[in-house]
């Protein structure tokens, strides 16, 4: 069937990884879901799918050889129809990123760029990874700046920061899936393993509501002094007749006064709050998806366990996105990311997502 061969070309399995980008980065800005971030989904979406239809596209002669069962080696799809279904969804993303202002569109612009440039020129270079992680990373910040209108409030390190861990995830997941039809690697799996785990860990630092700082008190200005009469302690005796008398004491206070340290403040603690816990929560959901099948291909780098591992990956980026946002307090964003789960885990056993 026709729309079997475009599901397949344009895997759309793998299209519920990516609204959570957008979203991520409506979160980052600390900005609530508007309408200009359902343009920057769809802008996603669309770029997401041209780049899937250019991927088949470039890689016609080697999926004849690795992959005969694609829709453009099986004859099911022509070559040219790939390609121009490339160009039409890149100019569909660019239109609807337009609509949420030129900041967005020249973010996208800039993604469709990398999308274009992977798939042509760095997918089989020592840069693919890098560009692919590039890529994700600008999709967060295309739905950041199209939330904000251009201003990104509070400043751009949690976008940064949320584009960073997103794009080394799919740096790490990018590297596996140059080895899925061949296999025969272990340590890059394993090297993605330990990379899953730190990027769950440090998804997790600095949720905003993890904890109230404390502020310590402030110190007085002079020290305190007490009084050697009526403060229990022996009276002083500036005299030298005075038997057992000790030497004066000079100070602020005058004589006969002794400095009493003041008291430590005790130390702050960080209480556990919702939103902390949901990030945690969801970091160890993240951890969860990724790390079994990229065990299972460290153990065994068979190529259909490595692309159990991509997939893994893959899929794993939506609870990633949770992750994100619940760390910036958007838990009501992260809870609307989860729900695409199982969508994608339902189409998935239709659609393969690799």
């Amino acid at each position: 069937m026709t729309w079997r061969a475009w599901a397949e070309l344009l895997r759309v399995s793998a299209l519920f990884t990516v609204p959570g980008d957008a979203l991520a980065g409506a979160a980052a800005v600390g900005v609530r879901p508007n309408g200009r971030t359902l343009l920057a989904v769809g802008s996603s979406l669309c770029l997401y799918e041209a780049g899937m239809a250019l991927n088949d596209w470039a890689d016609r002669e080697v999926d004849a050889v690795e992959r005969p069962h694609r829709p453009i080696p099986s004859g099911r799809l022509s070559a040219g129809a790939a390609l121009g279904a490339a160009g039409a969804l890149t100019g569909a993303g660019l239109v609807l990123a337009s609509r949420a202002g030129r900041p967005a569109l020249a973010v996208a612009s800039a993604l469709s760029v990398t999308v274009w440039s992977y798939d042509l020129y760095f997918k089989h270079t020592a840069g693919g990874p890098a560009a692919m992680a590039a890529a994700r990373g600008l999709d967060l910040v295309l739905g950041a700046v199209a939330t904000g209108s251009g201003a990104v409030r509070g400043g751009r390190r949690p976008v940064l920061a949320s584009a960073a861990v997103l794009s080394a995830h799919t740096y790490a997941v990018t590297s596996v899936s140059r080895h899925e039809a061949q296999g025969g690697s272990t340590a890059v799996p394993l090297a993605a393993l330990a990379a899953t785990i730190g990027l769950g860990a440090l998804a997790t630092r600095g949720a905003r509501g993890a904890g109230v700082r404390a502020v310590p008190e402030a110190s007085d200005p002079a020290p305190r002094s007490v009084r050697g009469r009526g403060r229990g302690l022996p009276r002083l005796s500036l005299s030298p007749r005075g038997s057992g008398g000790l030497p004066p004491v000079s100070g602020r206070g005058g004589a006969g006064e002794i400095p009493r340290p003041s008291p430590r403040p005790p130390a702050p603690r960080t209480p556990l709050t919702p939103a902390h816990l949901a990030t945690t929560a969801l970091a160890a959901a993240y951890i969860r998806t990724a790390a079994k099948p990229l065990l299972h291909a460290a153990l065994n780098p068979s190529p259909p366990l490595t692309q159990r591992a991509v997939g893994g990956g893959i899929r794993a980026m939506i609870p990633l996105q949770a992750t994100l946002a619940a760390r910036t307090g958007a838990g009501a964003t992260a809870l609307a990311v989860m729900a695409l789960v199982p969508l994608a885990r339902k189409l998935a056993r239709k659609v393969s997502v690799t």
